[in-house]
């Protein structure tokens, strides 16, 4: 078996050590390709617009002057060209993936990433840098749970979430998307009629509603959730015909 493992906080992050060696008590066959520095909020950003590197740090690790995707990108194609991952992890992230964190985080792209090269994928997340002593064993354990099961949650387009809290071992909780936005106020550091000069406000508002991921984290329990960057949401046939009509 062999394990691809990567994070959008950089190579040198406590959570992504955490990691590795929670996945090489699964697989020896364990590989490192992480970006050089932090990418908060980086989302599904692919680098064409410059020459990137793939330098190696340790044996089977590798620090990746790109996005946390071209990290993936740059494994399958250079490292796993005959012989890809059979498991792709990100993680562990240094604070949670919930809700609108679909969409902008760099450690949800690195699994999604992975699944458009047909491998399975967990992203895992936590409000710490690491993991606490002695948690590793956990975290391995709960990767071998999922592993072995990988049949009933594995599939095309697909990956897990998991939210890790405080304290492991924890019970794995099914939990549903919530809603609590990152990013939805700015600071306005300078304008005038024509301009504004800003920045982002960090945060979010700490929103839950029972039975999403913040609120199984909040009561001791292991988020998980399963994604699918490919799911539709179909409109109704006759409502797309009516429209077709209304354009002849």
């Amino acid at each position: 078996m062999r394990i691809l493992v990567s994070n959008d906080d950089g190579v040198g992050a406590p959570g992504l050590r955490t990691l590795v060696d929670a996945a090489r008590t699964l697989a020896p066959d364990t590989w490192v390709v992480a970006p050089e520095r932090k990418w908060t909020a980086a989302s599904h950003q692919l680098s064409f617009d410059r020459v990137l590197t793939l330098t190696r740090t340790a044996e089977s690790e590798y620090a990746c002057s790109g996005a946390p995707a071209d990290c993936v990108v740059a494994a399958m194609t250079l490292l796993f060209a005959n012989h890809k991952p059979d498991l792709v992890l990100a993680g562990v992230n240094d604070k949670i993936n919930v809700a609108e964190d679909l969409a902008y985080s760099g450690t949800m792209a690195i699994a999604r990433e992975a699944t458009f090269w047909g491998v399975p994928a967990i992203g895992i997340s936590r409000d710490a840098a690491g993991a606490p002593a002695g948690e590793c064993g956990a975290i391995a354990n709960l990767l071998r749970v999922l592993w072995e099961g990988r049949a009933q949650w594995s599939g095309p387009g697909l990956w897990l979430s998991l939210n890790l809290p405080a304290r492991l071992p924890a019970p794995l909780v099914q939990a549903h998307v919530g809603r609590d936005k990152i990013g939805a106020a700015c600071e306005t550091l300078e304008s005038t009629p024509d301009t504004f000069a800003f920045r982002l406000a960090r945060g979010r508002p700490g929103t839950s509603t029972e039975g999403d991921e913040r609120a199984v984290v909040s009561a001791g329990g292991i988020a998980l959730v399963r994604h699918g960057w490919s799911a539709e949401s179909p409109i109704a046939r006759a409502t797309v015909d009516a429209w077709g009509l209304a354009l002849r």
